[in-house]
């Protein structure tokens, strides 16, 4: 599992039919640091804090074995102290 920050919701409307119609949200572990693309699986909005988990994990996580993500949010972080 990762700590991440929702950073903005990414918009693809050209995509594989087996993603269906999950929200795609690109998220961050430090500022400045990598962004990569999560799948939500519970509702966020930009600035949540998030535990992500990835592999086959994020596939169950969004919805079955054989979902096309390696990336899912399955929690909302209700309190977090950043710490440089």
């Amino acid at each position: 599992m990762r700590i991440m920050r929702v950073e903005k919701t990414l918009v693809s409307t050209n995509r594989l039919e087996a993603f269906g119609h999950r929200p795609l949200l690109v998220v961050q572990e430090k500022i400045g640091g990598t962004r990569s693309v999560a799948v939500d699986a519970v509702g966020c909005i930009p600035g949540d804090w998030v535990v992500c988990v990835g592999s086959s994990a994020a596939r169950e996580a969004a919805g079955a074995k054989d979902y096309p993500s390696d990336l899912t949010i399955v929690g909302i972080i209700d309190h977090w102290k950043v710490e440089d």
